[in-house]
């Protein structure tokens, strides 16, 4: 039963009925006023009717037929004003003296009220009289005095028979709406919770995803949102799921490659000490790609064990960094109508991890240039720096056609906003992790026909490691 009570279909019977019997009570109130108006007015035709009689007899009949004129109409007795003379037409004693007048030719509603109410409330018999028009304007008034013992007594029973009718209305009332709102609401939702349950038990399966049928628009509403929901993390976990696979795999393959460039790194030393110009010019250059890759490799064994290095901080000259950087793209472009343009100040010096900054500048510049050459058309990169008061601001521009939608909307999630054909968008994701771990920002400050901008902004003062 307490259960009962507590559900939505439960309470909203019980409140039914309790409102409805609330206006019940307010109807209640003027319909005993307005019986006892009735009753009374009925009192007044039936005197004047019986004092018809007495007139039609030239005011000569016997005392019996007076008594039982009077019985008929319930009344004690009746006066008359006819042509301005107050007759009392028929008569009988009274028990006692009178007790009121009420005069119900000009009562107000209020009135009306309150006089029943009073004679509610008042057990006594009492002596009442009772003045109104005459029926048919047979007259200028007509005066009766009477009991009130039979009138309360109707009174009762007429507000009795009201109260046992709202009840009635009351159940009836309350057990359609109980079904009512059990089917329309009641039902929709308890699917909704079910589907909910369902879903919570295997969130990865598809099959499990709310299908919005609710025919109340509120509850449909509630359904596509659920719906929507579920969809987003199902995929959520999906790719979770592929991450964690991802990065097992790429675990294993970083083992392998770091011996392998161990090997390729033993045969870069040997060459640095060779005679031949071409080879002492690349040989540093091929040093420093083998000494990055190993390092990227054990970084990323670092990560899939979660235990992500933090940055390791020193003064690093960004303009040789910038270089390199570029460099290290001329010659993955190849015959591409790529340009390239550097704004760093010569002495600018900031505070970062060299390796982790020069990962993050090379994916921007890598991004931007197969950006261009995919378009087929020339373009330009520039990169530029400036020191400011709270740290140091890096701008990575081009000119190529801008990054389409799809990128824009998860740019930084991984897998979900390649910005080119082919593409995964984890240069994007492990580049704004890098700058997170400095401490900075990354940002697109703009994108568009015109060319694209990114924002990376290191600051001064001390890392505050993003939360995990």
């Amino acid at each position: 039963m307490r259960r009962f009570l507590n559900s939505l279909s439960g309470r909203f019977l019980i409140l039914t009925v309790i409102f409805v019997m609330i206006a019940e009570i307010l109807i209640f109130v003027p319909s005993v006023a307005r019986f006892r108006e009735d009753y009374l007015l009925s009192r007044l035709e039936r005197a004047q009717i019986a004092s018809l009689a007495l007139l039609a007899a030239d005011d000569m009949i016997d005392a019996g037929l007076e008594a039982e004129l009077l019985e008929n109409a319930g009344v004690l007795n009746v006066v008359l004003r006819r042509d301005e003379a107050r007759q009392l037409v028929l008569s009988s004693p009274v028990p006692a003296p009178i007790h009121a007048t009420f005069d119900l030719r000009e009562a107000a509603p209020a009135t009306l009220i309150a006089d029943a109410m009073r004679r509610l409330a008042d057990p006594e018999a009492r002596v009442i009289r009772v003045i109104g028009d005459p029926v048919r304007e047979a007259g200028l008034l007509i005066e009766v005095t009477l009991t009130t013992d039979r009138l309360r007594t109707e009174m009762i029973d007429y507000g009795i028979r009201i109260l046992v009718l709202s009840a009635v209305i009351s159940v009836v009332t309350a057990g359609l709406l109980f079904l009512a709102v059990r089917f329309v609401l009641v039902t929709p939702i308890r699917r909704v919770v079910g589907a909910m349950q369902s879903y919570a038990e295997a969130p990865e399966d598809a099959r499990r995803i709310i299908e919005p049928r609710a025919g109340v628009t509120e509850l449909r509403e509630a359904e596509e949102a659920l719906q929507s929901l579920q969809t987003q993390l199902t995929g959520a976990l999906r790719q979770k799921e592929r991450l964690a696979q991802l990065g097992g795999a790429v675990a294993r393959i970083s083992h392998d490659l770091r011996n392998i460039l161990a090997t390729a790194q033993l045969f870069a030393d040997r060459m640095e000490v060779s005679e031949d110009p071409k080879v002492q010019r690349a040989a540093p250059k091929l040093v420093g790609a083998i000494t990055r890759a190993v390092a990227l490799c054990e970084g990323t064994l670092a990560f899939g064990k979660a235990e992500e290095p933090p940055p390791r901080l020193g003064l690093v000259q960004l303009a040789p960094l910038v270089g390199d950087v570029i460099e290290s793209e001329r010659l993955a472009a190849e015959d591409a109508p790529v340009s390239y343009g550097e704004d760093v100040p010569a002495g600018l010096t900031l505070r970062a991890d060299p390796e982790q900054l020069h990962r993050v500048l090379a994916n921007l510049v890598r991004n931007a240039r197969q950006a261009i050459v995919a378009s087929g058309e020339e373009g330009e990169i520039c990169v530029s720096a400036a020191e400011e008061g709270e740290g140091w601001t890096i701008r990575v521009s081009d000119t190529g056609p801008g990054l389409p939608p799809k990128a824009q909307e998860h740019l930084f999630r991984p897998f979900s906003a390649g910005t080119r054909k082919g593409g995964t968008g984890l240069g994007l994701a492990i580049s704004e992790d890098l700058v997170k771990g400095h401490g900075g920002t990354l940002r697109l400050e703009r994108t568009g026909p015109d060319g694209t901008v990114f924002v990376l902004f290191l600051p001064k003062g001390a890392i505050q490691r993003p939360a995990a």
